[in-house]
Order: structure tokens, then C-alpha cells, then sequence
């Protein structure tokens, strides 16, 4: 056992018990009310532990700060509460099961479910590790929950442990992530970080400094409506033409299911209405803008033969930029990744940087202005009913926040 092990456990399983989810469809900042939550929890908890400047935002983010113990420049981490809408959310169940045996692990409210180190190979290596899942009819959370305890178990550490040199430091706990709104535009300034890191990524390793170019995409169908007794040679019908939409698009490439490394995809994330109108919501992703730009001019192309074919329809097709691959930003100015790769180094473990299918607020940041790698949390299939992580792969991450500052403070980064 680490010195950080039961207090990373105590947190995670606290915090994953809280519904946070996010919700794509809701107008409001953040996008569910339940979100202000384990915010308000979060901000008293760092009120408790000593942090100052600790306040809750009007966009729902929490910001603090660990005052500098050194010189050194001023320091930022980030980590998102919301969690994933794709998956059930409420009433999760936190269990640890303790010193894993290497074998399968069942699930006591999914009897048909089992999480198998064959299948997943990274579990394979964590025998004798404390594993954390849910019960098996939700996700767990971890993504990001483990970050925020990480975050803030190292923050109780620095503040109970002044002789540990360190600049100033930046805690920003944030909402609505998973739907891609977790960075308002008032949060660069008010981090106030000459740079910083989210701790919202998996294996142990990872200091990730490349992340998909995103797109969102909203095409609206509006049919011609009539009984449909009397409909022959009037009725038009969005869903039909939005099926058409459907099925002209790539199938055997450029989707999630039969993409990976490198290679973009349109992902068709939701589809409502009725024959009268429908909505169909996408998710277009690219790591180069060029590619992003192509997959957005292939939706547009199906939408308009979809038009003209039926020009008795109207079919909109709307784009709007969601983030940009980080890399663009930080690889004119690797200092953040090469002392995440110097820290991981002082704590033994091996730095691998692999782009991010996907995006972090960090992505967000570093287009604003904050550069902003992601470091691994240990996280592991997300996003579903068989997600878990591991205790111990927190108690490196924790570790390696506390390198970090110290690296920062005495290696030869600029203020």
C-alpha cells in the first residue's frame, strides 16, 4: 500500500456515488443541475484542506489555489465532475475489490457481464491491485472522478507539506466535458496558469499532447405531413429521407466501430422526431483540419443529393467547430510535455505519448491560450458499464503531480 491509496479510494468511491451527468440537449451552463452538486462538495472540501482563493464560478467551475512554497511558474490542473451521457449515470454502486486475483470479475447486479483480462488485456498486468467498478448497470465515473481525486489528494498533501518546494498552483474542477462545453471563455483568465495539465487520461504513462480536431454537425429534415390515408403522391416523409441520409454515408469506413490510431470518422450520435420533421446530430473527428473539413463536406453532399431528390423537403445541414488537436498549439513550445516526461521519469515510470481519440478541456485551453497536455489517471473502459481503475495506477498519478511541481520549481522551466 501507498501513502496515498486509502485516501484516493475514500474520494473516488465518495465522488462516483453522485450523479453528475452532463447533457447535451439542455441549453443551461452547466447543463444539468445536479452537476452544481459535488461542485459545491468540491469547493468546500478544498476550503477544509487549507486551499486559498477558493471560489465557485458563475459558469460552474471551481478554481483554488496552492500557494507557491519556491519560485516557480504558476501551475495548473484540471479536472472535469460531469460524466459521460452515452451510459446510465444514476445510482452508481462503487466496489473495490481488493488485491485481484488475475481471473475474471463479475458484476453483482449484471450477472451476465464479466470483465475479462483476455479481453482487456491492461487488467491482466494489475494482479494484487485494488480495482474499483461499478455494480454493473451504470458506468463508474472514474472518467473523470479518478482525476478529481488525484487532484485533490495531492493538493491536501502540498498544503499539509510546505517544505515540499513548489510554484503557485491552479486547481480548476470543471462541468459538461463529455459534451464538449467543460471551458468557458472566462476560464484562461481566471486560471491564471502560465500553464497547465488535466488529469483525464488512462494508462499509466501517458502525457498526451495531440488530441482529434472536432466538429459537431446538427441536419434538420422537415417533410411534407398530410393523413396518410390521403397521402399518395403528397407525403413526404423526414424519416425516410433521413434514413437516406443514413445509409449514403460511409459504413464499412469512417465510423467509430471501424476506425482506430489515426483515422477520423462521422459518428450519427442521435436521431428524433417523426415523419413530419426529424433532428440527426453528428460528431465529425480528424486529427489535421483538412481531414475534419473533408468529413464535414461529405455530410454536406449527402444532404444536398438527399435534397435533390426530394425537393419538395428542406434539409439543413449546420457545422460548428467544437476544439482543435492541441498539437497544433504545443508543439511550438514542448516545455509542459517534456517536464510531464522529466516527472515521470523521477517516479519510475516510462512517458508514452499517443494521440487522443478523442478531446480534453486541455484541447480547449491550449487554442485559448493555456497550453495544456493530459496525464494518465488509470482509467479504463469508459464510457460504459465495465469501466474501472486502479488504485494504485491513482497513487502514480497522484505521485506524479507531486513531481511535476517539484520538477517545475527546481528544474529549468521559465516562470
Amino acid at each position: 500500500m501507498t501513502l496515498f491509496d486509502a485516501e484516493l479510494e475514500s474520494r473516488l468511491t465518495r465522488y462516483a456515488a453522485i450523479d453528475s451527468q452532463s447533457d447535451a440537449a439542455s441549453a443551461s451552463g452547466p447543463s444539468t443541475e445536479i452537476q452544481w452538486t459535488i461542485l459545491r462538495l468540491l469547493a468546500v472540501e478544498l476550503t477544509q484542506i487549507g486551499a486559498a482563493d477558493v471560489r465557485l464560478t458563475d459558469y460552474g467551475t471551481v478554481l483554488a489555489t496552492i500557494p507557491g512554497t519556491a519560485p516557480g511558474p504558476t501551475i495548473g490542473f484540471l479536472a472535469h465532475v460531469d460524466t459521460a451521457p452515452q451510459f446510465n449515470a444514476t445510482g452508481v454502486r462503487p466496489r473495490v475489490i481488493r488485491g485481484y486475483n488475475g481471473g475474471d470479475i463479475s458484476f453483482p447486479d449484471a450477472p451476465g457481464l464479466t470483465l475479462s483480462p483476455v479481453e482487456f488485456p491492461y487488467l491482466a498486468g494489475k494482479q494484487g491491485h485494488d480495482i474499483i467498478t461499478a455494480s454493473g448497470t451504470t458506468l463508474l465515473g472514474a472518467d473523470d472522478k479518478a482525476g478529481v481525486a488525484i487532484i485533490m489528494t495531492a493538493a491536501r498533501h502540498l498544503l499539509e507539506n510546505p517544505h515540499i518546494p513548489h510554484g503557485p498552483i491552479r486547481i480548476a474542477f470543471t462541468p459538461d466535458e463529455e459534451i464538449g462545453r467543460g471551458v468557458d471563455k472566462r476560464l484562461p483568465a481566471d486560471l491564471g496558469a502560465d500553464f497547465a495539465y488535466t488529469f483525464d487520461g488512462g494508462a499509466v504513462g501517458e502525457v498526451e499532447f495531440e488530441s482529434f480536431s472536432a466538429d459537431g454537425a446538427v441536419v434538420t429534415v422537415r417533410g411534407v405531413s398530410i393523413h396518410p390515408g390521403f397521402a399518395a403522391g403528397k407525403m413526404v416523409n423526414a424519416i425516410t429521407l433521413a434514413s437516406k441520409i443514413i445509409a449514403a454515408l460511409p459504413q464499412a469506413t469512417m465510423t467509430p466501430e471501424t476506425t482506430s490510431d489515426r483515422e477520423g470518422f462521422i459518428h450519427a450520435t442521435d436521431m428524433t422526431g417523426g415523419s413530419s420533421d426529424m433532428t440527426l446530430h453528428f460528431i465529425l473527428r480528424d486529427f489535421e483540419r483538412d481531414g475534419l473539413a473533408q468529413k464535414g463536406e461529405i455530410l454536406r453532399r449527402v444532404c444536398d443529393a438527399v435534397q435533390a431528390g426530394e425537393p419538395r423537403a428542406e434539409i439543413t445541414c449546420t457545422i460548428t467547430p467544437q476544439y482543435r488537436n492541441m498539437r497544433y498549439w504545443l508543439e511550438t513550445d514542448m516545455t509542459p510535455v517534456e517536464l510531464a516526461r522529466r516527472a515521470c521519469a523521477q517516479i519510475g515510470v516510462e512517458p508514452v505519448s499517443v494521440p487522443i481519440r478523442g478531446g480534453t478541456d486541455g484541447s480547449r485551453l491550449t487554442e485559448m491560450g493555456v497550453p495544456c497536455p493530459n496525464l494518465f489517471t488509470g482509467m479504463q473502459n469508459i464510457h460504459g458499464p465495465m469501466e474501472w481503475v486502479s488504485v494504485q495506477d491513482m497513487a502514480q498519478a497522484t505521485q506524479l503531480c507531486l513531481a511535476l511541481v517539484k520538477e517545475a520549481s527546481t528544474g529549468a522551466v521559465p516562470a
